[in-house]
């Protein structure tokens, strides 16, 4: 029998639009996981970029019908959030100790104290959908438990150990949350990492409608429990080497405004090209998810299809069975057996 002590403390569920939020208290903090679908259906998990949280990194992709369609006719989402990033959260995170990108990826399963995806939720292995900092958490994550994930989407991602322009702004950030909480300049260095020009607007343009909720939900944030994820991002170590190991199959979006677009160039050429693929999408910044969500659409759509997942009107039965990846040949893995002929993928003609 577990002890006490190995047990996995969860607080009363509350709904959000139909999905129901569990607080699973761990050693760095509380994470919310928010469960939307039938849990008989493969998992399909996400992680959020800095000072988010699934509501505004995900859910314009989810307001795409054909998207949230295809993603939840296949799948069951887990919506992980980082410690104090969980909705409606403004309070000091349980736990002031700091933690590292490791203790991030760990808490997924946080195998020292009972697997929350096998013991909580009693998932076997998963999809992977991260956008930037929740994009590296996730690869962190296959790298180190590569027999929990059968496949990432990574939207904008970091591979990299930070380059020292990385480092000086991040350095930055955390002095203004530390003097200043989460100030005005907080918010306009955020919203640049997150969204390209053509939707922050400038003196002519009002800011777009995503801009406008983001910048609302920022306001929320509390700025320590911000600083400590920032801290555990900055002191990322590199994961080139890892990156050959993976053997899961990776779709990589990328927007061509992003301040990381060239990292997510980078960890393409590093990975495997038989069971990778790269999509940019032209004026778009990191946050592919909420900008241009219907850019995403086919290419999930060829990669889900190695899975043998389809759309609704392809398929009339949803898929009960656990995602099986091995009974698909190595050739069908390549681009262009998933449809990408082009690389890159242009989504919008230059003007």
């Amino acid at each position: 029998m577990v002890e006490s002590n190995d047990s996995i403390p969860l607080d009363a569920e509350k709904i959000y639009l139909g999905g129901k939020e569990h607080h699973v208290r761990t050693r760095c903090g509380s994470v919310s996981v928010i469960v939307y679908g039938d849990q008989d259906k493969p998992a399909l998990i996400t992680y959020p970029d800095l000072a988010l949280n699934y509501m505004s990194c995900f859910q314009g992709l989810f307001f795409c019908p054909e998207a949230a369609s295809l993603l939840l006719h296949n799948f069951c989402i887990y919506h992980i959030s980082p410690p104090g990033h969980e909705l409606g959260a403004a309070q000091i995170c349980p736990s002031t100790s700091p933690y590292s990108a490791d203790d991030l990826a760990d808490q997924i399963l946080e195998s020292k104290r009972g697997l929350i995806l096998e013991n909580l939720f009693r998932l076997g292995a998963v999809m992977c959908m991260g956008v930037t900092a929740g994009a590296y958490i996730l690869t962190l994550f296959a790298i180190k438990y590569r027999e929990r994930v059968l496949g990432l989407i990574l939207v904008s991602p970091l591979c990299r150990a930070p380059s020292w322009t990385e480092w000086f702004y991040n350095k930055v950030m955390s002095n203004l949350l530390y003097f200043y909480g989460m100030c005005g300049l907080l918010k306009e260095i955020l919203l640049q990492r997150y969204f390209s020009k053509e939707v922050r607007g400038n003196a002519e343009v009002p800011e777009s409608d995503i801009v406008q909720a983001c910048r609302r939900l920022l306001d929320e944030r509390y700025g320590s429990n911000v600083m400590r994820f920032l801290q555990a991002i900055n002191r990322r170590p590199d994961l080139t080497s890892g990156l050959k190991r993976l053997r899961c199959r990776t779709l990589i979006f990328v927007g061509d405004s992003s301040p990381f677009h060239s990292e997510a160039l980078y960890m393409t050429s590093k990975l495997d090209r038989r069971f990778s693929a790269l999509v940019e999408v032209q004026a778009c910044g990191s946050m592919v998810t909420e900008e241009q969500p219907h850019a995403m659409l086919i290419p999930m759509e060829y990669f889900f299809m190695r899975y043998g997942l389809y759309r609704p009107c392809h398929l009339s039965d949803s898929p009960r069975s656990p995602l099986s990846p091995s009974c698909i040949s190595p050739e069908l893995l390549s681009p262009e057996s998933m449809g990408l002929k082009l690389k890159p993928i242009k989504t919008r003609v230059s003007l």
